[in-house]
């Protein structure tokens, strides 16, 4: 089952906007927030269940076009987004987009990092905005996260990622539960666990879960994530850590 399949009976398990999410995708397009969307056409490049596609559009974005490769993901977030007559949801894989010059803000949320081919994709993205559009991009860093690269990524890869995936959501649980007990006893102890400190139990978990499900998850330093876009039509390229310090977002604007 490929990470798309797997991720899939994630957003399928966990399809509600929560509206904690807000504060997510406030930290994770941070430079963006939040008059930033107003009148601009937009493309989410791996909506998941659609919840940052959501706070686009209420932001105002004019229209947002959003998009997963996995059937459950793409019905998850049209449900999410049918509110909105401005959405539209479709099924492509990131590889195969054909979008030229159309996006004035092409943002892409958690999904470059568990791509095998991520530059590949990153071209075609921006080949999707208009000359002075904004390419924002979220994605785990090697800062701060040392302790998943050496212990947790082992038993992703050997165990958790080749596992029926149903079986991966119960394991998630001997993880998920002290976590829980953890943030509730201290209130969180880094920026980002703070931040996670309020959510409900079941989205605790299944951030867990969705660190032990991909076949692919890279944990970049600063310069690693420059050289994916180096010699790709951006200019004013910054490479910056969030709000709550957790990854790094990218962000420039298409020559």
């Amino acid at each position: 089952m490929s990470s798309e399949q797997r991720f899939g009976y994630e957003w399928k398990k966990y399809a509600h906007v929560d509206p904690l999410y807000e504060g997510q995708f406030q930290n994770w397009m941070a430079p963006l927030m939040p008059d930033g969307f107003r009148g601009k056409d937009v493309l989410d490049a791996g909506c998941g269940m659609g919840r940052n596609s959501y706070w686009a559009l209420t932001y105002g974005a004019r229209i947002v076009m959003a998009f997963d490769n996995d059937d459950r993901s793409v019905d998850a977030a049209r449900n999410n987004l049918a509110v909105f007559p401005n959405a539209k949801v479709l099924k492509k894989s990131i590889y195969d987009i054909n979008w030229n010059r159309e996006f004035d803000i092409v943002f892409s949320i958690g999904v470059i990092h568990h791509l095998k081919d991520p530059k590949s994709a990153l071209a075609r993205l921006i080949e999707s905005l208009r000359p002075g559009g904004i390419l924002a991009i979220w994605v785990y860093s090697y800062e701060g996260n040392k302790w998943i690269v050496k212990y947790v990524n082992p038993i992703r890869i050997h165990v958790t990622s080749k596992l029926p995936v149903s079986m991966t959501h119960i394991l998630a649980y001997i993880c998920s539960v002290p976590l829980w007990f953890f943030l509730k006893i201290t209130g969180g102890t880094t920026p980002y666990l703070k931040q996670i400190a309020g959510f409900k139990f079941w989205h605790v978990h299944s951030i867990v879960f969705d660190q032990l499900i991909p076949d692919v998850a890279h944990y970049w330093r600063e310069e690693e994530i420059l050289a994916l876009v180096k010699g790709l039509p951006l200019r004013d390229v910054r490479v910056i850590p969030p709000p709550n310090k957790s990854g790094w977002i990218l962000i420039g604007t298409k020559i």
